[in-house]
């Protein structure tokens, strides 16, 4: 069998902000009523956190769950554990309407830390951005340029972006690129 690798292993680039590959992350998508009470308890039993409000992402180490819209989580668990994580939640949902799935495979993940990571996300998303609208522990599902993506803040200086696997050179690449141009947006 083969070793798993994440898409960009060992990515960097330094610049107004520094951006890494993540490496191996465990992420699954949870579809169901958010609002149940048996998903809630397997979330905070398979997370460690509760259901979280609407764009939030609640962080518990390297677990965790993030609201993606009214029926969706992406739950977050270390990579090896992704595939004990789902059948965990197919087990406590049992009889409840729902889809888990194992997306870890499908998925890269970037880290950006510096204080300049708005004005990065700024040059590439719609998503506002400014600290008033997007903060500590909030998500946005949204669009980078032209695909896919989802980031949230870790903390003040420090960002998670997420895009399906096959764009991941790419997304990389306008991360470094809008890093590596001086320009602010001025909104930040």
């Amino acid at each position: 069998m083969s070793e798993a690798l994440s898409a960009l292993p060992g990515a960097a680039f330094k610049g107004l902000v520094t951006i890494e590959d993540a490496g191996l992350r465990g992420m699954i998508t949870l579809r169901g009523d958010l609002a149940d009470a048996k998903l809630k308890s397997a979330v905070k039993s398979a997370a460690g956190v509760e259901v979280p409000d609407a764009r939030r992402a609640l962080l518990a180490d390297e677990a965790g769950a993030l609201w993606m819209s009214p029926d969706e989580l992406l739950i977050l668990a270390p990579y090896a554990r992704a595939n004990e994580t789902v059948a965990a939640l197919s087990s406590a949902l049992g009889g409840v309407h729902h889809l888990a799935v194992n997306v870890s495979d499908a998925r890269a993940v970037f880290c950006m830390s510096g204080a300049g990571w708005r004005e990065v996300l700024g040059k590439l998303s719609p998503a506002d951005l400014h600290l008033d609208a997007f903060g500590p522990g909030e998500v946005r599902r949204t669009r980078l340029a032209q695909v896919a993506a989802a980031f949230w803040t870790m903390e003040e200086d420090k960002v998670e972006v997420v895009c399906f696997r096959s764009v991941a050179r790419y997304v990389f690449e306008l991360l470094a690129n809008a890093a590596d141009a001086p320009a602010p947006v001025g909104h930040y």
